[in-house]
């Protein structure tokens, strides 16, 4: 991964920002099914039995700043589906979707989550096929959930199935994450490197326009969560 990340990178510094400006695709899909491995590859609906209502998994820092993405880049009144979902989507207070679909594992998460107007239950890794019309959304959105898919491709290319021409996806995440259930190329990597990995998921399941980064990382000194975002439209 390291040697594939220098040569798609184009020049300049390790900034996050400067990740998908102008990389060097490599010519196919560069990942391996070895890249998608758990160490804990046994049924996720065991894992996500216990619900955990009321855990953020990142810091207030890091919510505070996603929020603040969200007030000035979701488009008002929008149609939203937030996938890999629980019992918060981390939508801003004063923010009113026209519809807010949920996708997550854990029932009793979604059926605490009192934005949703509409809750689904279902395993991507098991079934990345989404049960939703054809340009039915405005906005998706994953709150640090995407390093846990381990069927990225056929996800992302429902998420384009599934969002309206124009529509934006929006994938967000940090560096904390259950080591057992990311998958492997996410576990050897850095958070630079991460921004990468998305961005081809967006590349690779095609229809989406060029995936932008973002480093909203609120904490000086290293100190508190990282919050990075990479982002995309229908094209």
């Amino acid at each position: 991964m390291d040697r594939l990340f220098r040569r798609a990178m184009s020049s300049g510094g390790p900034k996050v920002e400067d990740v998908l400006r102008s990389p060097k695709w490599p010519l196919t899909w560069p990942f391996s099914p070895q890249d998608f491995g758990r160490l804990d590859e046994s049924d996720d609906g065991y894992f996500y039995a216990q619900p955990r209502i009321g855990v953020l998994h990142i810091d207030n820092g890091a919510i505070r700043s996603l929020k603040k993405f969200y007030a000035k880049n979701l488009p008002p009144k929008a149609n939203i589906l937030d996938l890999c979902s629980s019992w918060v989507s981390h939508l801003p207070e004063d923010y009113e979707p026209q519809g807010l679909t949920i996708l997550g594992m854990s029932p009793a998460e979604l059926d605490a989550n009192p934005r949703a107007t509409r809750r689904v239950t279902q395993d991507l890794n098991k079934e990345p096929k989404l049960p939703f019309d054809d340009n039915e959304f405005d906005v998706i959105t994953n709150v640090v959930s995407v390093d846990y898919l381990s069927r990225p491709l056929e996800v992302f290319q429902e998420m384009n199935r599934v969002l309206k021409p124009g529509g934006k996806a929006i994938m967000s995440f940090s560096n904390r994450c259950f080591p057992t259930k990311a998958i492997d190329i996410w576990c050897r990597t850095a958070d630079i490197e991460h921004v990468f990995i998305v961005g081809c998921y967006f590349h690779y399941a095609g229809g989406f326009d060029s995936p932008q980064a973002h480093d909203l990382s609120p904490g000086l000194f290293g100190m508190g969560d990282p919050m990075f975002v990479v982002e995309a439209s229908k094209i």
